[in-house]
């Protein structure tokens, strides 16, 4: 009989069996079911989402549990099966928290806003919002395919005008609020206004009064305090993407993480959100959450806090100064030049007309006038990225400035070059080059014969003339010498006790201070896209920034002819960016009255970068239709508010991958603090507990020119694989639709089911464990399906199988199976243990079927609540038809009972001389003397010691006795 006839005869035999088609049929109706029942709908205690009948109080009274996933972006390839596999998890995770007594808000938005949807529409002429739509629309279906219990009427889309307006409002917020560093807080900028006005504040850099500034120049003070603020900056600027990038958009080779452009740095005027006022607290707090120590590590190194120094340097006649950023202050003595990044605002301002007399020429680049050299090494270093940069080249290239500085403690005259290794985002953009104890700074000296002053006592026996050193000296612990001046002495001391006395001598003085410094940078807020939040900022004709007033909001995208920035040569540094939005001018000029009368304005073109959005997301699926306030204080503080165990507050449990250590997280941690600040939330942390998930990986062949084939359509010959009759390679990798191995949900589900698709994800390995993609596998969970249904069903005629029979009734190996496995599981479930879960559910099943016999109901009612969490489908239907009429996903999840979990015996192992010589059966509670009288009694015990005497016993009841024989 062919394999088609014998399932179509098995078919008509079992017509009830678990099969795809029945899977898909029970999958549907059930889905149907908790949609119109609004099985997953938390409710809120307070605001437009209250509680509105007994039920859903009953819940409020509930502990809560607020569980999230990580946005998703909506591609226009759909989900493959690794996508699901976080969403798989948390679904499970919050089915098991409402089943052990919790008010659980699990929903899920979209993170619609970006460059993906927009470049599709420079292709094809279709608007983003259309295509990002569709790609919404498809992705909804795919995921309500697997059975998340989502509360639907919580999700949104970024691009949703009604939730871009709250996030225009908080960059508002932030735009009109600077950081106190007395109150270690934010506050209002009209404080800041009031203590200018008054005068308990002075106008930094100003001999004049507030009064005395026009409105652009308090405006550009106001600049320097604001949280949110635009300056003529070093920025990323990519010409292959027509925008400005942030530094973590940027790879380790310098070019763009979409696109793979090239990166050149440039000035451009830019918004910029004030981050680095939040480094400390942004370190300190993360202390308090329950994260990876991986993920938290990275934050700290991207942070990148240091202790040292500011020192300023004199140069020039006007009073100006060059400040550096030093770790190593104790070795100001041995600054012998100083360089500046090319980018150093100083340069223009400094620069002579013409060389010094006895210029070295090696100094001079070859070139006529530092103006002329100047220029050249800038556009040579511009053409490099910061790892470029960076990298420990042998060849150390850089130009005399013309220009020499005071040595504030030696007082020699030093000269000042600008070199690509020194760069504007770190420190002051200026280094104190102390070559006898730098390497980098060594081998720049070697290069320009520069001189070398060694002012710490090497340890070694190379003695104290850098010049004939191989390389620097470097040491924490070594003795300074050659430190002193008519006021002060080092010499002798450690390097420790050396910081802190240079470091007191020069505030005395006037000319430095001791200070932290961050590797952080200020996040860089604008992009040149049209995908993007539009600012809700004007400028006036002074080109004073305004924030419109929140009855202006949401400023919503206007309609363009064109997408596309304006795109360059990916390798022409020398371009500058051409917003879509430029080109609206109706839009761009337009008439307000902002409180002094209508006025003409001219509109930001910018946008907001994609991850503005998903800053804040996790306080809008909590009030999601408050279209008065970002979000209720009450439901705020019930969801998301400190409590024991978590004093920042935040999500409880937050799953998604690493890779968004310090983009997304960071970003997400420093708006809460802000809105924290400002009093319009009380959870100061966005997430208390983060888990990532691991990857599902998937095959990748590729054929002999390294192009990846279709993974469907491999064959494996005796272990070789073949395409088309041509051998290829097989690697393990990512999944994907440009590497051809993706699968989709969809074909899971349709030849299985998605209960069946869901087991398998969570039985591959640790949810954080990246596992391979095997489809050959699956079956294994679709045959626990089949045999738990074949338990409590009779195929053939589709009735319950079951026995009413009383607990006493059930013989006792089913009842400590049974136990066991509710114990199993229900830890395994809190520990997100989920395969180990599964195992143990599969080992009782194994159990029942092999006793044979009618399953007693109540057994087999607590089997289908233990896999509800896991494969909520059949475990409705299952429910339903062993006569139950309310929905198993807020029944009471199994306990176990204490008695039937502890074994009746273990086996405890008796060594002698470290070699097993009996094993013994023993009650679990035996007392460590009980054991001991046992073992020693046993007649192989006796047999092995042959007469010997006892030196030692050492028992570890119930499992171990060590005898020592003397």
């Amino acid at each position: 009989m062919s394999e088609t006839n014998s399932a179509a005869a098995s078919e008509v035999a079992a017509p009830h069996r678990y099969t795809a088609a029945l899977a898909a049929d029970i999958e549907a109706r059930w889905q149907d079911f908790w949609d119109a029942d609004g099985t997953y709908e938390a409710p809120n205690p307070s605001g437009d989402m209250a509680a509105r009948d007994e039920a859903e109080a009953a819940l409020v009274a509930k502990p809560k549990k607020f569980i999230m996933d990580m946005f998703p972006y909506p591609s226009g390839a759909g989900l493959h099966v690794g996508h699901p596999l976080g969403y798989i998890a948390t679904d499970v995770f919050a089915r098991f928290q409402r089943m052990t007594g919790h008010n659980v808000l699990h929903t899920l938005g979209f993170d619609a806003f970006g460059l993906p949807a927009e470049q599709y529409a420079v292709q094809t002429g279709t608007h983003p919002r259309v295509s990002t739509e569709a790609n919404i629309e498809n992705m909804k279906s795919q995921l309500r395919a697997l059975g998340l219990g989502h509360d639907k009427r919580r999700s949104f889309a970024t691009i949703d005008p009604e939730y871009y307006k709250w996030t225009q409002w908080i960059f508002v917020q932030i735009f009109n609020s600077w950081y106190d560093t007395d109150a270690a807080k934010a506050r209002p900028i009209a404080d800041l206004v009031a203590q200018f006005e008054s005068g308990e504040r002075a106008v930094p850099d100003s001999t004049r009064a507030w009064s005395e500034l026009d409105a652009a120049e308090r405006a550009e003070v106001l600049s320097q305090y604001r949280l949110a603020y635009a300056s003529d900056a070093p920025v990323n600027w990519c010409p292959g993407l027509g925008t400005v990038l942030a530094n973590e958009e940027v790879t380790a080779d310098g070019r763009s993480e979409r696109g793979n452009f090239p990166v050149f740095k440039a000035k451009l005027r830019q918004w910029n959100m004030r981050i680095t006022a939040y480094a400390d607290r942004l370190l300190d707090d993360l202390d308090a959450l329950d994260w990876p120590e991986a993920i938290k590590l990275q934050q700290r190194n991207w942070i990148g806090r240091s202790e040292g120094a500011r020192v300023r340097f004199p140069v020039g006649i006007e009073g100006d100064a060059i400040t550096v950023f030093t770790t190593r202050q104790d070795t100001l003595f041995g600054a012998t030049y100083m360089v500046l990044a090319p980018e150093h605002d100083l340069v223009d301002k400094v620069i002579p007309d013409a060389w010094p007399e006895g210029t070295h020429e090696t100094w001079t680049g070859g070139h006529a006038t530092p103006a002329e050299a100047i220029a050249k090494y800038r556009a040579f270093a511009a053409a490099k990225s910061d790892v470029e940069r960076q990298a420990d080249a042998k060849e150390k290239t850089g130009v005399f400035t013309g220009v020499y500085a005071t040595n504030p403690v030696s007082g020699e005259q030093v000269p000042v070059f600008i070199a690509d290794y020194v760069l504007m985002g770190y420190g002051t953009g200026a280094i104190m080059a102390v070559p006898a104890h730098d390497s980098r700074d060594f081998a720049f000296a070697r290069a320009f014969n520069l001189p070398m002053r060694c002012v710490v006592e090497p340890s070694d026996d190379r003695g104290t003339d850098p010049r004939a050193w191989d390389d620097a000296f470097s040491s924490y612990e070594a003795k300074l010498i050659n430190s002193a001046n008519q006021e002060i002495s080092l010499d002798g001391m450690d390097v420790a006790g050396a910081k802190a006395r240079i470091t007191g001598w020069l505030a005395t003085r006037g000319i430095g201070e001791g200070t932290v410094n961050f590797r952080l940078r200020d996040w860089l807020f604008s992009r040149q896209r049209y995908w993007g939040e539009p600012f809700p900022i004007v400028y006036d004709e002074d080109g004073v920034a305004h924030a419109l007033p929140e009855s202006m909001l949401p400023l919503e995208l206007p309609e363009v002819d064109d997408y596309s920035p304006r795109t360059f040569d990916p390798d022409d540094a020398n371009t500058s960016p051409e917003t879509p939005l430029s080109r609206n001018e109706d839009w761009v000029n337009v008439t307000l009255d902002l409180g002094d009368g209508p006025r003409t304005y001219r509109r930001e073109t910018n946008t907001m970068p994609n991850w503005a959005g998903s800053c804040w997301y996790e306080l809008r699926y909590l009030d999601p239709r408050n279209d008065q306030q970002l979000v209720d204080p009450a439901v705020e503080q019930y969801w998301m508010g400190p409590r024991e165990g978590q004093p920042t507050g935040g999500v409880d449990l937050y799953v998604g991958g690493a890779e968004h250590a310090v983009l997304h997280l960071l970003y997400a941690r420093f708006w809460s603090k802000i809105l924290f600040d400002l009093g319009h939330i009380s959870s100061a942390e966005p997430f208390h507990k983060l888990y990532n998930q691991g990857m599902i990986q998937a095959y990748v062949y590729r054929d002999s020119r390294g192009f990846p084939v279709p993974a469907t359509e491999v064959e494996e010959r005796d272990g070789t694989f073949f395409f088309e009759g041509e051998p290829v390679k097989r690697e393990l990798g990512k999944m994907g639709k440009s590497l051809k191995n993706a699968v989709t949900p969809d074909e899971i589900c349709d030849e299985y089911g998605a209960d069946t698709l869901r087991l398998y994800e969570m039985a591959m390995g640790p949810l954080d464990v990246s596992r391979p993609w095997d489809t050959r596998a699956v079956v294994g969970q679709y045959r626990l399906l089949q045999r738990l249904w074949r338990l409590i069903v009779d195929e053939a005629t589709g009735e319950v199988t079951v026995a009413d029979v009383a607990e006493a009734d059930i013989d006792e190996s089913t009842l400590r199976a049974l136990h066991k496995a509710i114990d199993g599981v229900r830890q395994d479930l809190d520990g997100m243990r989920f395969n180990t879960a599964i195992a143990k559910i599969t080992e009782l099943n194994n159990h029942l079927t092999k006793v044979g016999g009618a399953v007693p109901r109540s057994v087999a009612e607590r089997l289908v609540l233990l896999i509800a969490p896991l494969a909520p489908h059949i475990a409705e239907e299952l429910w339903r038809k062993l006569g139950h009429t309310d929905s198993v996903v807020h029944q009471d999840f199994p306990v176990a009972d204490p008695a039937y979990v502890v074994d009746e015996s273990v086996t405890c192992v008796v060594q002698i001389k470290g070699k097993v010589k009996a094993r013994l059966e023993v009650s679990p509670s035996i007392s460590d003397a009980e054991l001991e009288k046992v073992a020693l009694a046993d007649e192989r015990v006796v047999a092995a010691l042959d007469g010997a005497g006892i030196r030692k016993v050492i028992v570890r009841a119930p499992k171990l006795v060590n005898i020592v024989p003397a």
